[in-house]
Order: structure tokens, then sequence, then C-alpha cells
């Protein structure tokens, strides 16, 4: 039943060569949230990786943006809390902040403070990881807030690019290339 469903959700992902610029093919999963029962086979996928790595989740956290796609859904089947991580500034209240390194310069993400509490167990989701700079950033940002990271779960991972190996609190994915 599994495969069927990740066979079904990696064939509709579709790949754009020289985009966003030249050399770089881009995986685009919009045809999955286009079609409701690739979406529902992407979330039971989802959840169904998240209860076998841990039994109790206390917060999903989304990154910017495709994160937030599936994190309030996962939060809610899961009966906890959603948190989002953005970018700097798109957050009101107070914020914790990390500056990372991306490929062609730096960002920050942040995310609101009392979002997550001291020792909540966290799972962190996003669409893709390919460098690991973001999720990296994620990682710190949570670990700074005081919450437990359980796994950093990815749809598609660009094994090639190495990402996992700057995420020491290790990271699942569903799809690799």
């Amino acid at each position: 039943m599994a495969d069927e469903r990740l066979s079904r959700v990696k064939g509709a992902v579709r790949g754009f060569p020289d985009f966003p610029k030249p050399g770089i093919l881009f995986r685009d999963i919009f045809p999955i949230l286009r079609d409701p029962s690739l979406l529902k086979d992407l979330c039971s996928l989802m959840l169904d990786h998240i209860r076998s790595k841990t039994s109790e989740v206390d917060v999903i956290v989304g990154l910017e943006a495709r994160g937030f796609l599936f994190g309030p859904i996962l939060a809610m089947e899961l009966g906890c809390s959603f948190v989002p991580i953005r970018k700097a500034g798109k957050l009101p209240g107070k914020t914790e902040k990390v500056e990372y390194i991306l490929e062609y310069g730096k960002d920050v993400f942040e995310i609101q403070e009392g979002s997550i509490l001291k020792g909540q167990k966290v799972v962190i989701v996003d669409d893709l990881l390919a460098t690991g700079g973001t999720m990296k950033a994620a990682c710190e940002l949570v670990k700074k807030v005081g919450g437990d990271i359980k796994d950093c779960l990815v749809v598609i991972e660009l094994s090639d690019l190495k990402g996992r190996d700057k995420v020491p609190e290790g990271c699942s994915s569903l799809i690799n290339y």
C-alpha cells in the first residue's frame, strides 16, 4: 500500500530543466496539490513516517513557504500545534532569529517567541532538502527556543547535494533524486 502511494506521488512530480537558473532541475510538487487523492496519499505517507519515528509530537514546524502546505494538515491529523518558521520581518510580535548561508548569500529565519515551549517534541517539515542550509538553520532555531527535534521530514531530497550532512539531528525523505 505504501509503495503504491509513493509511486503515485513520485510519478506526479515534474522536472523543469534550467529553472530558476541554468543547470538547475526544479522538482515541481504542485501537480500533487492539484489532485486531492495525491495530496491525501502524500499526507498519509508523511503521517505514517512521523508515527513510525516518534510516539508523541507536540509541534509540527513548517518552513516557508512550502512547508506551510503540509504542516497544518499533519498537525491537525496528529492533534498538535503548527508553528511556521518564516523569513525575516514576516512574523508579528517578538521573534527569535537565526542567520544562515545560502548558495547565493545570507538570509534570516524567524520564529515567534513562545510558539514552542521548552522540551516540546518537534517534527520539522518541508518540501525539499537540497544543500541543507535552510533545514540546518531551522534546527538551530527550534533548539534555540527549547524544542526537542524528533525528525526533519522532507518530501524530496536531492541526494547528490549532500544536504543531510549539514543536519546533525537527522533528516528523513520520502523521495530521493
